[in-house]
């Protein structure tokens, strides 16, 4: 009886994870609606760029935003560049239009960040990762947000391009799409959590000025409006794009879960005041996502112990079947593309064991680059 009740109990944690929340949060929806109150609204934006040896990219960047359709005397367009080694300073400089901070040494992006505010002028931030692209009404439709004057935080709906040049770009493609439905729902409830550091914003008035070693950025900054009685809204019609081979490499997840560990420290900011829904929208989308590794190798494990019964050896069987089908994906020839999703799964999970042990000993190689 307490094998099965710990199986069970390992089992409900994706489940709840992955699929109990979303119906939780249609449910809520039934109950509770707080739309935006959007206006066509044009206060001077600052585009704020950070940068790290994104020479390959950063032409392309500043020319995108160029060609923002946002009136060009209503908006600064701002590289800071954080100790960069290539030329990403030099070609920002010769793109013109405009304005380059040089910082001498590589701190993290987020010390980049800090360093930068001061230097803005706008009175609405915009947060826009080098590689990413801007649909040209992305700003804008951002911007109408704040027209709402409880809104002090705003995302944009991440987009992956050409998700089938790499393996797990359709899984990533898959994975985002399921994330932007999670922060629609959160942000018609109340107000959602998290950002994209590829497109956000922020009253500058606001900006609270994180520490240096914050590894998700995105993250902390919306949560430190939220805690301050404004909402932090996800707006699907401000698109941004990312091509999806920028996305790859293991390290990469291995960061975002340091990152996810880190942050929650930042859950006193919902106990005091206590804000009971973003609560159960932190506990829910993010550190029930932690223990699904855990809970993942605890299945196997009691369902061993319990392969003698029947319906528990079909259980195995299902479970062996998705690792294979896991193992399988890795070499990128399973079709069609949605058999590679129990790879991308476990990928992702099991970047949460090398991101414990960066987030435990705290080592100064998780820094942004």
């Amino acid at each position: 009886m307490a094998l099965e009740f710990v199986f069970w109990i390992a089992i409900s944690v994706p489940l709840y994870a992955f699929l109990g929340y979303p119906v939780a949060l249609l449910a809520l929806r039934l109950a509770i609606r707080r739309e935006v109150k959007k206006a066509p609204i044009l206060p001077f934006v600052s585009l704020l760029i950070p940068a790290y040896n994104e020479a390959r990219v950063i032409a392309r960047k500043i020319e995108n935003s160029l060609a923002l359709e946002y009136p060009a005397d209503r908006m600064e367009i701002v590289v800071v560049s954080d100790g960069s080694s290539d030329e990403t300073v030099n070609f920002a400089r010769q793109a013109g239009g405009v304005r380059v901070i040089a910082l001498s040494r590589n701190r993290g992006k987020m010390a980049a960040l800090n360093a930068a505010m001061p230097e803005l002028r706008g009175e609405i931030v915009v947060f826009s990762d080098a590689s990413a692209i801007l649909a040209p009404d992305a700003v804008r439709r951002l911007v109408e947000n704040f027209a709402d004057l409880s809104v002090g935080a705003a995302c944009g709906r991440y987009t992956v391009v050409q998700p089938h040049e790499v393996n797990i770009g359709a899984s990533e493609d898959i994975y985002w799409n399921y994330e932007a439905f999670l922060k629609t729902q959160e942000s018609r409830l109340g107000g959602t959590l998290g950002a994209h550091g590829h497109l956000h914003a922020i009253r500058k008035e606001l900006y609270p000025f994180p520490p240096a070693e914050t590894i998700n950025d995105d993250y902390v900054i919306p949560l430190s409006v939220l805690a301050r009685g404004f909402r932090a809204v996800h707006e699907p019609s401000a698109v941004v794009f990312e091509e999806a081979r920028e996305m790859t490499g293991f390290q990469r997840r291995v960061r975002i879960v340091a990152g996810n560990l880190q942050q929650l420290r930042e859950i006193r900011r919902l106990v005091t005041p206590f804000q009971p829904l973003a609560l159960f929208f932190f506990l829910s989308h993010k550190v029930i996502r932690l223990f699904v590794p855990f809970a993942m190798l605890t299945a196997v494990a009691a369902n061993l112990f319990l392969i003698q019964s029947q319906p528990y050896r079909s259980l195995f069987i299902a479970e062996l079947v998705f690792y294979l089908l896991a193992a399988a994906g890795f070499s990128g020839r399973l079709y069609p593309r949605a058999l590679r999703l129990p790879f991308y799964f476990c990928m992702v999970n099991s970047a949460a064991f090398f991101g414990l042990y960066h987030a435990l000993t705290r080592r100064k190689g998780m820094a942004w680059k």
